[in-house]
């Protein structure tokens, strides 16, 4: 055992610590272990990302559940990596290239473009994995992933290779979300919903039968309107029965367009009838093809308005072009009115500018082993935590639209699809490509470039970054084909910790791709985090302010406290109410635990072991059976994935019934005048409860249980509490001796809070020279009557079986008996008297008051119910202190 500096300082060592856990390659899995296996696999932070508290909430819960695992005998893989993040990684550099050098990505070419973002990868892209280091996570660096490895980017193409010759892959016109800025067809994850003050614009369509009669038509896009191939009604709505089947005239460029009935329209929005545009709104692109209509698209990639037939408006951006559209309809007298109109509008994630549904040429894929992956969760092959989301999963997979899998990026996993360069125009605008052209030696799809590349020229298009995502359980364990040894080992995993956000754009996909391509389900159990937000229930955001530097936090409480304090208040299945407090708490936590192992080193530097000769007291055995039942609880909620109880168990214990309850029922035995034996029998007791208390504390503030188990000699020098598990043995493993031990300890302990109340009733709490008497007592209590002063404050307690207590002497019924409080020294009895006189006139003051009030009729008629039950709450609790003073007037003679 060696001397603990006086203060706590968390940032020496956490650093010192996760250093030493790093050269002891702590982390490290042996998959020619013979231990159970335990796996996880982080979810891969974007290459681009720094730490924000969702990462921490996240990143803890798996180091808790990898720390834990190794406790309970498990080889532990737990398996991290980053992504790469097509859109923010290229966006990133793209805005470096236009900033420092201006420069455009197209004027420097493909090759010499993705140089520059791996030259930036290579600089920036390690600093979320710092961060985590910092945190304490207990990764397996050694096998860190990135998901354009050269082995992880041949499994990609790989899967999409197998993927287009079974005829799940393939490409066509499809509406997608499109982003005029990143020039990219995005995933609907990629695309935030945002609420917006837009303008709705009502404007009137011609009958082409009949001049002078009108339609009327409401609209938040009149810069489509060229776009327009026909005007819908609802069938049921009886306004618009005598137009089905009638045409309109649309102003720009002239046109007649039909009206035609479908049930999607919506009768109470607008006037009820719709413009339809197929080629920029995905319900108009459905009614179209309902409908067999035309599509005519308006815009460019960029946003700007395509339209030569209408030169007044071709060529404008596309915002710009809502105002010339509307001040067009108002020259011609076909704008009714504008109104302001709440909505919500699609963002792009990554340009944050409102998104464009477009037709577009893309790469689709049809999922492969959907009944598999919807039975596995259906079944309770894959347990869901909370398990609610079972029914969000469900709806997904029963309402399955084919993934757009294609990005117009250059960083990410090129499209594996060369076309010959003599077909290649005609290629290009096929409207679908499949095994026939394969065959017929037009395309070659494969992991590696055909034999005579010159002559072919590759798809330019990357795949969605969640295409290489979806395969991170087992594409990180082994390259394709190969049975390797950490795969056998590790494969499936147990856990998957992550956000419910994601539950189809990852979850759900890995499950799929698991079946395919492993042959079995990816992970056992997935456990989805909380949301955190702010004191007042806004989401964390940098827009907010409101979204705090998890590095700034570990800088000042340390990252112990900023793990035990984010997850002691994270509730399984509802948002986290975030107060840097709670991070406060944690901190304050640790430096309890601190100064408690201190304290134990005050009294002796030599550790301490109890053995059958060891004479020990019920608070001994107590605090003993207490850290045993502690264990139990806390396997019994880890089993059900209860984090914030778990640290609200280990909380309470260390702070409640080992500080506030055992150290002070166990000062007198450190004292000087203490003896020998009952010195060590305390220190003996004090160790072997801390030591187990460190080890089921450690996933949760890993660095502070190792340095105190290190320095109070609970492990050797050289040795980690992080390889130790957990002792199968309890402390006190005879029940009936812990029971009638631990009955007499509670007894004690509920008999000092009632004295220490009856103290504090007459103002001699702080009193230490006050003397108890008890009747009635058991026979054992003169062995525990100086604990039982001590945890009072009392100078002594007597026993005395046919005590008479003078009239007016304070008493209390425990279950240790009657006892006493005699006053003669500690007060002015008749200064007493009157000082409770004074009080009981205030309170019948008081008591009056309410009276009057209650029995006022229109006080009570006319006032709210709650304020009327209030007041009547109060003259209760006035009541009830009169008679409590009354009696302790009386109790003075």
């Amino acid at each position: 055992m060696s001397d603990l500096p006086k203060a706590y300082e968390p940032q020496a060592v956490e650093a010192m610590w996760y250093d030493a856990w790093l050269k002891g390659k702590c982390f490290e899995a042996d998959p020619s272990s013979d231990k159970p296996a335990y796996s996880i696999v982080i979810p891969p932070p974007n290459v681009t990302g720094i730490l924000h508290l969702g990462h921490v909430l996240n990143n803890s819960l798996q180091d808790i559940l990898a720390r834990r695992a190794r406790q309970t005998g498990h080889e532990v893989l737990w398996l991290p990596g980053t992504d790469h993040a097509g859109i923010a990684t290229q966006a990133k550099v793209e805005r470096e290239l236009r900033e420092k050098e201006n420069l455009k990505r197209r004027e420097m070419g493909r090759e010499a473009f993705l140089q520059r973002v791996w030259e930036w990868k290579d600089k920036h892209g390690g600093i979320i994995i710092k961060q985590l280091k910092r945190l304490g996570c207990s990764c397996d660096w050694s096998r860190e992933r990135f998901t354009m490895d050269e082995d992880y980017t041949r499994w990609v193409s790989q899967v999409f290779v197998d993927l287009f010759k079974e005829g799940l892959i393939y490409r066509g016109k499809r509406m997608v979300n499109w982003c005029p800025v990143s020039l990219t067809a995005l995933s609907d994850e990629e695309v935030i919903m945002t609420p917006q003050r837009s303008k709705l614009f009502t404007m009137k369509y011609e009958l082409a039968d009949a001049p002078g009669e009108f339609l009327q038509i409401a609209t938040t896009r009149p810069e489509t309107l060229m776009g327009d191939v026909a005007v819908a009604v609802n069938p049921k709505d009886p306004r618009y029965a005598s137009y089905i089947g009638r045409k309109v005239r649309r102003p720009f460029p002239a046109a007649e367009i039909p009206v035609i009935a479908d049930d999607h329209v919506d009768i109470e929005f607008g006037t009820g009838a719709l413009k339809i545009t197929p080629a920029h709104d995905k319900a108009d692109f459905e009614i179209g093809l309902r409908h067999g209509l035309a599509i005519i698209d308006v815009l460019h990639a960029d946003g700007r308005i395509c339209c030569p037939e209408c030169p007044e408006l071709d060529g404008l951006d596309r915002f710009a072009a809502r105002k010339k559209a509307v001040a067009m309809l108002e020259e011609r007298g076909l704008l009714l009115k504008e109104e302001e109109y709440e909505n919500h509008v699609g963002f792009s994630e990554r340009a944050n500018v409102p998104i464009e549904p477009r037709i577009s040429m893309q790469w689709f894929l049809r999922y492969p082993c959907v009944d598999e992956a919807a039975a596995a969760v259906a079944d309770g092959d894959i347990a869901f935590r909370p398990e609610r989301w079972q029914k969000t999963y469900a709806h997904w997979m029963e309402n399955l639209q084919d993934w757009c899998i294609s990005r117009q990026l250059w960083w990410g996993h090129q499209i594996p699809v060369w076309y010959r360069k003599d077909k290649l125009e005609a290629l290009k605008d096929a409207e679908a490509l499949g095994m026939d052209d394969l065959d017929q030696g037009d395309i070659h799809v494969g992991v590696e470039p055909p034999a005579d590349e010159s002559e072919w020229v590759r798809d330019e298009d990357v795949m969605d970054t969640w295409f290489s995502s979806w395969l991170w359980p087992f594409a990180t364990m082994a390259g394709v084909g190969e049975e390797s040894t950490l795969l056998k080992k590790f494969y499936p995993t147990r856990d998957l910790v992550t956000g419910p956000d994601i539950i189809f754009f990852w979850v759900a996909r890995m499950i799929m791709a698991g079946y395919r391509f492993a042959g079995e389900l990816p992970f056992k159990n997935v456990y989805f985090t909380s949301i955190i937000r702010d004191l007042k229930g806004r989401k964390m955001s940098k827009s907010l302010g409101n979204s705090p530097d998890p590095i700034d936090l570990m800088d000042r409480y340390g990252a112990d406290a900023l793990r035990f304090g984010l997850i002691r208040i994270a509730p399984v299945g509802s948002d986290i109410r975030f107060d840097e407090v709670q991070i406060e708490e944690g901190r304050n936590f640790a430096n309890k635990i601190y100064n408690a192992c201190r304290f134990r080193q005050m009294a002796g530097t030599e550790l301490k072991v109890i053995s059958s000769e060891t004479v020990v007291r019920p608070h001994h055995v107590d605090i003993m059976a207490k850290v045993d039942d502690l264990a139990e609880n806390l396997q019994a909620a880890y089993a059900e994935y209860r984090f914030g109880e778990v640290a609200h168990l280990l909380y309470e214990f260390l702070w409640n019934e080992f500080c506030d309850k055992f150290l002070e029922a166990v000062k007198a035995d450190l004292r000087e005048s203490a003896t020998p034996a009952a010195r060590d029998a305390t220190l003996g007791v004090f160790d072997a409860v801390m030591a187990k208390y460190l080890q089921l504390l450690h996933p949760y503030m890993p660095h502070i249980t190792e340095e105190l188990s290190l320095k109070m000699g609970y492990v050797a020098e050289g040795e980690f509490l992080m390889q130790k598990e957990l002792p199968a043995e309890p402390l006190v493993p005879r029940r009936e001796v812990r029971d009638a031990m631990q009955a007499k300890a509670s007894a004690v302990y509920d008999a000092a809070g009632r004295l220490r109340n009856l103290k504090a009733e007459y103002h001699v709490a702080t009193r230490r020279d006050v003397r108890f008497v008890v009747k009635g007592a058991p026979a054992w209590l003169p062995d525990e009557t100086d604990t039982l002063a001590l945890l009072v404050g009392a100078e002594k307690i007597d026993l005395d079986a046919t005590y008479e207590a003078p009239k007016g002497t304070p008493a209390s019924l425990t279950g240790l008996g009657e006892f006493y409080m005699p006053l003669e020294g500690l007060i002015d009895v008749e200064a007493e008297k009157d000082r409770l006189g004074k009080e009981m006139e205030k309170i019948r003051k008081e008591v009056a008051k309410s009276e009057s009030k209650l029995g006022n009729a229109s006080f009570v008629e006319r006032a709210p119910a709650e304020v009327v039950e209030q007041e009547k709450s109060r003259l209760d609790e006035w009541k009830t202190k009169l008679g409590q003073l009354q009696e302790m007037l009386e109790a003075l003679g």
